[in-house]
């Protein structure tokens, strides 16, 4: 399916994203309610909108609550596009995937931005990132790192570090976002130097 990238952008708004961010996270529209304190059927219709808009459902539904579909799972790569837009900051990706694995995903997600591959334990464990052994062969066939965020600022410095060991547990990029933003107006120093 060949996604029409300029209606989405007139259709779909950063909030859209948000929200779809967080219904994948929670695995629950009731749990993601409570942490955007918005009603259930708010977050529902905003689902709802979405997949109207897209043509295409987002979310499957189970006994025990949602998961986001292929679909789901590509806005939400291509909401880093629309994040670095809007943010007017350069986003690079590395992985430790080999090369022919990172450039089909590259090619499959059309991702727009440059992204590293083969990125070794040793490497991982400077960047202070968590290392996880896989859980089956399907999922890769050698250790890898979870996820990093690394926001360095104009001055080539790290501004920002998130960190975690765990995949559902990414950093909100609408958040993200406002706070990359507050940093450039207030012109925000570095925090956590005292470590």
């Amino acid at each position: 399916m060949t996604w029409n990238e300029r209606r989405i952008s007139r259709q779909l708004k950063l909030r859209d994203l948000h929200v779809l961010m967080t219904v994948a996270r929670c695995g629950s529209m009731g749990k993601a309610a409570n942490q955007l304190s918005v009603s259930q059927p708010a977050i529902s219709k905003a689902i709802a909108d979405m997949e109207a808009a897209l043509g295409v459902r987002l979310l499957d539904r189970n006994p025990r609550g949602v998961v986001p579909t292929i679909y789901a799972r590509a806005l939400l790569d291509r909401g880093l596009v629309a994040f670095h837009s809007a943010a007017e900051t350069e986003v690079i990706a590395v992985s430790g995937d080999p090369k022919e694995k990172a450039e089909s995903e590259v090619n499959e997600e059309n991702w727009r931005f440059p992204v590293g591959y083969d990125l070794r334990p040793d490497q991982m464990r400077q960047l202070g990132l968590y290392i996880s052994e896989p859980r089956s062969p399907q999922e890769t066939d050698r250790p890898f790192a979870e996820p990093g965020l690394f926001i360095i600022n104009p001055q080539g410095k790290i501004q920002v570090v998130d960190i975690s060991n765990a995949p559902f547990a990414r950093p909100e990029l609408g958040g993200v976002l406002k706070g990359l933003k507050f940093i450039q107006e207030k012109q925000y120093p570095i925090r956590g130097t005292l470590a």
